[in-house]
């Protein structure tokens, strides 16, 4: 490491991906989709994205839940605070994600796949709700090589906080692990969002290896209904009562406490925490109904912005509070975008 390199404080690592939004019920009956839902493509799914370019009106906007929550975090801290890493192809796809990144003010520390597209998200809306139909593509690549290689490596070394999405553990847990155990020994704050129902359903035993290491858990009613299912919990509606026993799963570094928060939309945020048996419930303003443009990115806003206020050293309070301001401000916006110029949220 030389007195050169660059220091942000929040590192990120996902699956880059460029979303392609589109209209229609018939898309989500034509390929057997749910209207909210997040899934990986099968090979059933694989025309989809050629089939609404070509015969549909298409949105570009940068995805990747991840990145989504990179960018939400970089609107609340200073600039040049932010970078993100995953795998992208050597494409058009990838320089669009750049150009976003750069704009918003994220650092873009890609490893690139030679000879693979860029990974690509179908976006179906359908009037509130947002179905999410993935191809990894390139991001799937990941090696975690990449995070010992001198241009990486002291990023990892000088950042204060960490944050992966939980799509990225289908394939990449032991890059998750590196920069996960990288944040317990040095006590430094390690983020995880649960991203899907599927993640719980279907990639249980990654989550179990990442979950110790993790000071911050992000998730919404429907994850957390997954995580409880999976995990035999009584009733997997109570999400206060799955949210109190997400904070009590075992913990690596014990001298710093686990917070558990789950979103339900404009119901409300449930925040639990592994020092405490109380489940703290924060009011949602629920916004009028001529104000939501649609909701795909509203998630990772709120976790951008909460991962954001407390890189800033704010409290808990004040980190849902910046975290409901960003998701209200994205449902206001087509696709995982944010109101530019920047509006004051803290």
């Amino acid at each position: 490491m030389t007195s050169s390199t660059p220091q942000y404080s929040l590192f990120c690592m996902g699956n880059p991906l460029l979303d392609i939004q589109v209209n229609g019920e018939e898309i989500l009956t034509k390929y057997k989709l749910k209207a909210n839902d997040a899934i990986l493509a099968s090979d059933e799914h694989q025309p989809i994205y050629e089939e609404i370019v070509k015969d549909h009106q298409v949105t570009y906007v940068a995805g990747g839940a991840a990145q989504n929550a990179a960018r939400a975090a970089a609107y609340v801290l200073p600039e040049n605070s932010v970078v993100y890493t995953g795998c992208v192809g050597d494409d058009d796809l990838a320089e669009q994600l750049r150009a976003a990144n750069k704009k918003e003010s994220v650092e873009s520390a890609y490893l690139v796949a030679q000879g693979v597209k860029t990974g690509a998200c179908a976006v179906v809306i359908t009037g509130h709700h947002r179905s999410l139909v993935t191809t990894l593509r390139a991001a799937e690549r990941f090696d975690k090589a990449h995070l010992s290689s001198p241009d990486i490596a002291p990023l990892i070394s000088n950042a204060k906080a960490f944050y992966v999405g939980g799509f990225f553990l289908t394939h990449g847990v032991e890059s998750a692990l590196v920069v996960a155990q990288e944040a317990a020994k040095s006590s430094k704050i390690f983020g995880l969002n649960l991203s899907a129902p599927f993640i719980a359903q279907f990639f249980k035993v990654q989550l179990e290896q990442v979950i110790p290491y993790t000071d911050i858990l992000i998730g919404n009613e429907s994850e957390a209904a997954a995580w409880a299912e999976a995990s035999g919990l009584p009733d997997a509606k109570d999400l206060r009562a799955i949210a109190r026993s997400l904070s009590k799963l075992p913990k690596v570094n014990a001298a710093r406490p686990r917070i558990v928060v789950i979103t339900a939309g404009a119901d409300a945020t449930h925040i639990a925490t592994s020092e405490s048996d109380e489940v703290k419930d924060y009011k949602v303003d629920r916004l009028a109904e001529d104000k939501i443009v649609d909701t795909n990115g509203a998630g990772d806003a709120f976790a951008g912005g909460f991962m954001g206020a407390i890189v800033l050293g704010k409290s808990v309070d004040e980190a849902v509070e910046v975290g409901h301001k960003l998701g209200a401000m994205c449902v206001g916006q087509v696709g995982p975008q944010l109101k530019w110029p920047k509006e004051k949220v803290l």
